[in-house]
């Protein structure tokens, strides 16, 4: 079940049956020559997308699709937050959720720069509730995508060499596998890409010329892509059920 598709009645119904959303988070920032600028927010969607279709009383938000990505500038077609705007957007968005009755805000993370940011969010929604001598009546869970059971063990077998860091083979095999019109080719070079530090824009431009780190892109194909997805959403179904558990 897909909100943004639904009535304001359809959900209140769906608050009887469950009180779970799983929230799609990602980021609008440059993957190397041959990946699309939305992949890290991409990804999380097209997984939690899949997932809803095989159980379909599964709550899938919109896609919160901006997020950390300063050190990804200098690239053309990144969109960034800053930290503070990016904790208060996610606040909002909890407190939004939590005002019609979700208890469980499960939010599926494509992007390794949001995590600490995220995590900080939800340590200020907790301060609220404490400070204001109550219980928030909700819980937040952060999830990267490639940490469900089973993705980074098949990860590793389908791409043992050159997988890597950013515009990883893995993330650009799941937006090939959904968006097949729009694969693209390069001619890389080298063919696994440096890896080391990440800081600003100018530092990370002059390191990573052409935006990758440690991958090889290359070795994507929307089959690999297929198999990612299928794994990941069948772990997502079983992960949001246990956090419904938790309670």
């Amino acid at each position: 079940m897909l909100l943004h598709l639904s009535t304001w009645a359809e959900i209140e119904a769906q608050l009887a049956k469950s009180k779970a959303v799983v929230i799609p988070i990602g980021s609008n920032e440059q993957h190397g020559p041959t990946g699309l600028l939305g992949t890290d927010w991409l990804c999380p969607e097209i997984i939690a997308h899949e997932a809803q279709k095989i159980a379909p009383g599964l709550l899938v938000a919109p896609t919160f699709n901006i997020g950390m990505a300063q050190h990804h500038l200098d690239f053309p077609g990144t969109i960034a937050l800053r930290p503070s705007t990016f904790m208060l957007a996610i606040g909002d968005w909890c407190r939004s959720l939590a005002h019609h009755g979700f208890e469980q805000l499960y939010f599926l993370n494509g992007h390794g720069g949001n995590v600490a940011t995220i995590e900080a969010a939800f340590s200020e929604l907790y301060a609220e509730a404490s400070y204001a001598g109550r219980k928030a009546g909700y819980a937040c869970k952060l999830k990267n995508w490639w940490d469900l059971k089973g993705v980074m063990r098949l990860a590793a077998r389908q791409f043992p060499e050159g997988h890597g860091s950013h515009a990883t083979p893995s993330e650009i095999a799941v937006t090939q596998w959904a968006y097949p019109h729009a694969i693209k080719s390069a001619n890389y070079a080298p063919q696994i890409a440096p890896t080391g530090p990440i800081r600003e824009a100018a530092d990370f431009r002059g390191r990573y010329a052409d935006g990758r780190m440690g991958s090889d892109p290359g070795q994507a194909t929307p089959e690999k892509g297929g198999e990612l997805v299928a794994t990941a959403a069948a772990a997502l179904i079983e992960d949001v059920a246990e956090f419904e558990r938790e309670g």
